[in-house]
């Protein structure tokens, strides 16, 4: 739309009316009002001009400054703005999209884009114009460009092109992603370099892991074998002892026969407690229930200990308050717990009274809390002594185990067996005036009538019925130690029983398919086969499936155990061997052989 030119002043006014009144045929001059009538008209015309002069004036200054506000935001947006001819020369550009070039903005003005694009991305480049033009739809590619600026850091964009529906122009969006690029590039670096490290440290804790696990494995077989190492010459002290006992010794040997005795059972306890820890330790002590009368218990303790109390005249007491008198439990293990205190009750009193009693703390019907404590006269000790008292190897002073003898590991081991029997340990003590220890325990509670517990038959009485009823059994026993060959066919002997002796698990193999057996008595850990293999291979020997073997060995950890039963062994008796318990076994399998 052309523009009007404003009208200034009504001269000009006048002088454009007179040259068109020139133009117009001459008529009569008009009379004095229509003369007034037009000049006017002629102002109130002058007044509208001027008025929308002015409305113009107004509407161009806010295009003007609309014109400026977008060229702004065109000018200084974050990103590049470019439009190129069908060529793809450039033919507008933003600030930004000059800077992200690094060349002055006149000077890009017809140059094609395609010169700032590396020649490996110039066909990419050529195929994102074209393929904008062919769809009508915004096309976009990421790629370098070529940087004429100083950064050493080549450009990286992001490029979105759309063509206008003519075909004529393609208008361009390029994005400078170089840093967020760069940023994920090292972000990706380091997700990389921690996924390195997570896998090496993984890595390590396998190693350390399969280390720790070979350690263990080492530890339990060198704990292993220092038991069968110590419990093999044990063996032969205890079961010799024991043999030389029928021989009516004279009382100066018999006295020290009993000082022998006492001996090798103090060495045994200690043997014992140090591996209990290491077993405690390595988490591997496993409690094992069954029905037990209190009383039973409670004489069993006392008995004991109940020589050396009198040695040293002192008064014993025993109270069960209202404990249900049948329970169910680790007899053995709390058995264990009671003679540690007991023990050390003895140890440190040396005049006076000691008292072992039994208090029911909870009922919860199938099962309740019971409170053990036992109370002495002795020494005492002091608060500083007391809290050191249940740690590893710790005793009240130095002195005290000079004077009073002990390995510190009895109260350690009680902490530990209270923990798994769900109970806890404590003390009161008074230096001079006496101690008492306590360890609580959770125990199942047994019907008396449903009891299934039974004293051990006494020694004469199993050895009456191996006499009588086993005597044409024949047996063998696998023994590649040549003490313990004799203990054992000592004590057989004592039961009117013969064996033949095999040196070696091959041999025992080797006899078993020569010859059928009642029963076997089978080392653990012999030379060129142990007994775990030939227990195997004698149960795959005709007549041998169900031939009773008893494992009588010096390997006495749980795991040793389980692993005699694996194999197909019948029980297991630990060494040293005790001559009632292994009566009764042999009275026991040999029955059920007959039976």
């Amino acid at each position: 739309m052309a523009q009007q030119e404003p009208i200034s002043d009504s001269a000009a006014l006048r002088q454009r009316a007179e040259a068109q009144l020139a133009q117009q045929p001459v008529a009569a001059p008009p009379g004095k009002e229509e003369m007034q009538r037009l000049l006017h008209e002629l102002q109130v015309h002058q007044i509208e001009l001027e008025l929308q002069n002015e409305e113009l004036r107004r509407a161009r200054s806010d295009a003007q400054q609309v014109l400026e506000r977008y060229t702004d935001l065109y000018d200084f947006a974050p990103v590049g703005y470019f439009s190129f001819d069908p060529d793809g020369r450039i033919r507008q550009v933003n600030l930004a999209g000059a800077r992200l070039l690094g060349i002055e903005r006149s000077r890009l003005v017809g140059r094609r884009f395609a010169d700032f694009v590396p020649l490996e991305s110039r066909r990419a480049f050529f195929d994102l114009l074209q393929n904008a033009l062919v769809s009508h739809r915004r096309e976009t590619a990421d790629m370098a460009l070529m940087s004429t600026g100083l950064p050493v850091v080549q450009p990286f964009a992001h490029i979105e092109v759309l063509a206008d529906p003519s075909g004529n122009t393609e208008r361009a969006v390029v994005i400078d992603i170089t840093e967020p690029r760069r940023l994920a590039q090292e972000l990706d670096h380091y997700r990389t370099h921690l996924e390195e490290l997570v896998a090496l440290r993984t890595s390590e804790l396998e190693v350390a892991r399969d280390n720790a696990e070979t350690a263990n494995r080492a530890k339990s077989t060198f704990l292993s074998t220092m038991s069968h190492e110590i419990r093999t010459p044990m063996n032969a002290i205890i079961g010799l002892t024991h043999i030389l006992r029928r021989d009516n010794p004279t009382p100066a040997q018999s006295d020290r026969l009993d000082k022998i005795s006492q001996s090798a059972n103090h060495l045994l306890a200690i043997i014992n407690n140090i591996l209990d820890l290491s077993k405690i330790e390595a988490g591997k002590l496993r409690l094992e229930e069954s029905e037990f009368t209190l009383a039973s218990l409670l004489d069993t303790i006392g008995q004991q200990l109940a020589e050396r109390m009198r040695e040293k005249g002192l008064a014993f007491a025993v109270s069960t308050d209202s404990v249900p008198p049948v329970l169910r439990g680790d007899v053995t293990r709390l058995t264990q717990a009671l003679l540690n205190y007991l023990s050390n009750a003895v140890k440190f009193t040396a005049a006076g009274s000691i008292a072992l009693r039994c208090r029911l703390l909870e009922d919860h019907g199938d099962t309740v809390l019971v409170r053990f404590e036992v109370q002495d006269t002795g020494i005492g000790l002091t608060p500083e002594q007391l809290a050191r008292m249940f740690t590893s190897f710790e005793q009240a002073d130095g002195s005290t185990t000079r004077r009073y003898g002990g390995s510190g590991l009895g109260l350690a081991i009680n902490r530990h067996l209270a923990e798994l029997m769900g109970g806890k340990v404590g003390a009161d003590s008074t230096a001079g005036e006496g101690s008492t220890f306590w360890i609580t325990a959770r125990l199942g509670r047994a019907e008396a009538a449903k009891a299934s517990v039974a004293a051990v038959a006494e020694a004469e009485a199993s050895m009456a019925i191996l006499r009588r009823e086993h005597a044409a059994a024949r047996l063998l026993v696998a023994e590649d130690d040549f003490i313990g060959q004799e203990v054992a066919l000592s004590l057989l002997a004592d039961a009117g029983l013969s064996a033949d002796i095999a040196d070696n698990g091959a041999k025992a193999v080797a006899m078993a398919s020569r010859k059928h057996y009642d029963l076997i008595l089978m080392d653990m850990q012999m030379p060129e086969m142990s007994g775990v293999e030939a227990t195997r291979a004698i149960r795959q020997l005709p007549g041998h499936a169900a031939t009773p073997i008893i494992a009588m060995t010096a390997n006495a950890f749980s795991e040793d155990r389980q692993a005699c039963l694996d194999a197909g062994m019948n029980e297991h008796l630990g060494k040293p061997i005790d001559p009632p318990r292994l009566f009764a076994t042999l009275v026991k399998w040999l029955g059920r052989g007959k039976a």
